[in-house]
């Protein structure tokens, strides 16, 4: 059985990990109701809807 003769470095062993982090970045969608982007499975920042109904209430400054 194939065994390491020396134990990786800590260096190694981030830069390795350090690849991770890219692989889970956030997919943004359109909202229906205002067609904003924002990040699936969260309440839209811009609207405040969630699953077709409104969660929060926001301000607009406009």
């Amino acid at each position: 059985m194939g065994v390491p003769k020396r134990k990786p470095s800590h260096s190694r062993q981030r830069m390795r990990r350090a690849y991770n982090s890219v692989l889970h970045l956030p997919q943004f969608t359109s909202c229906p109701q205002c067609a904003a982007p924002y990040i699936t499975h969260r309440v839209c920042p811009s609207c405040g809807y969630y699953n077709g109904r409104q969660v929060i209430t926001v301000n607009t400054l406009a």
